[in-house]
């Protein structure tokens, strides 16, 4: 096998689909470093444990997680048309404005602004699809986890963001049974120590919200070093999207309202296994009146 062939591994029941990244010979024996195709994984395999697959073919968890992310994205859009509908309503009774000028386009909305840091540039890609599918302002800049805590500030402080994106690939040794120590992980440490150096330039949690972290990340460490929102609370997989559908609600949330945990929680692919964080104010903020000049 080569580097770039889709796999699957056997002894897993190939329910993930990987792409092969790198060939390391480790102790006279040929290993295989594999990506993850749609979720955030890193993982090493040998090759009498790895069945080549075709390049459109997906696992049965995948099968699941994309028919979710559908969904996911179907509901986001039909919630925020409802919600604009009522949100004009009430703000045009609020105001009280004269009848002649009472229309339901007067009033337009600011979303958070969101810079997503990935290590990987493919799930970079399919996340900036998404952010412009959701119609939030996103831009993107591929750094590989281990030079993440040092360009960090510097990114943010060139882009302005209401809210950052620090993932990329993690994973957990198999061996292990100490989920808090970071050198039992791939990129962890990485992650805490970026959120940690964000934390010293913008110690507001409301000013900059933070998403870090990927596959099986040691949750409560990067938590603990300043995020808002962190995965992974049980060291379960998640998806590409699942950092997309996090901020996107923290983007459409107004900035007077708290978000609602549960409900960020409820958006994303892999749920409360995968995904959690703290209370954390929205970034959107409504102005009036609507320029005539734009539709």
């Amino acid at each position: 096998m080569q580097i770039g062939d889709i796999v699957a591994r056997k002894s897993y029941n190939k329910d993930i689909t990987f792409k092969i990244i790198d060939i390391k010979n480790v102790d006279n024996k040929v290993i295989y470093v594999l990506k993850g195709v749609n979720l955030r994984i890193v993982a090493d395999a040998s090759s009498d444990d790895l069945e080549e697959v075709k390049e459109d073919s997906f696992g049965r968890a995948e099968i699941l997680f994309n028919k979710k992310v559908n969904e996911s994205i179907r509901s986001i859009i039909s919630e925020r048309s409802n919600s604009n509908v009522k949100k004009n309503h009430r703000n045009l009774k609020q105001i009280k404005l004269a009848a002649v000028n009472c229309n339901d386009g007067m009033t337009f909305r600011r979303p958070g602004r969101i810079l997503h840091i990935d290590g990987d540039p493919v799930y970079l890609e399919v996340c900036l699809k998404v952010y412009k599918q959701l119609s939030i302002d996103a831009v993107g800049r591929v750094i590989t986890e281990s030079q993440q805590p040092d360009k960090i500030v510097d990114i943010v402080k060139d882009a302005k963001p209401d809210i950052v994106v620090i993932t990329g690939h993690d994973g957990i040794s198999k061996e292990t049974d100490d989920y808090i120590d970071l050198n039992n992980y791939r990129n962890s440490k990485y992650f805490v120590e970026a959120v940690s150096r964000l934390r010293e330039y913008e110690p507001n949690y409301d000013n900059l919200v933070i998403y870090a972290g990927a596959c099986q990340s040691c949750y409560e460490a990067i938590l603990d070093a300043g995020a808002n929102y962190a995965s992974s609370p049980e060291r379960v997989l998640i998806h590409c999207l699942d950092p997309v559908f996090v901020c996107q609600l923290v983007a459409y949330t107004n900035i007077n309202e708290i978000v609602n945990i549960q409900d960020v929680v409820k958006n994303t692919i892999t749920g409360s296994k995968g995904v959690g964080g703290l209370q954390t104010r929205g970034k959107c903020r409504e102005g009036y009146p609507k320029s005539v000049f734009i539709r």
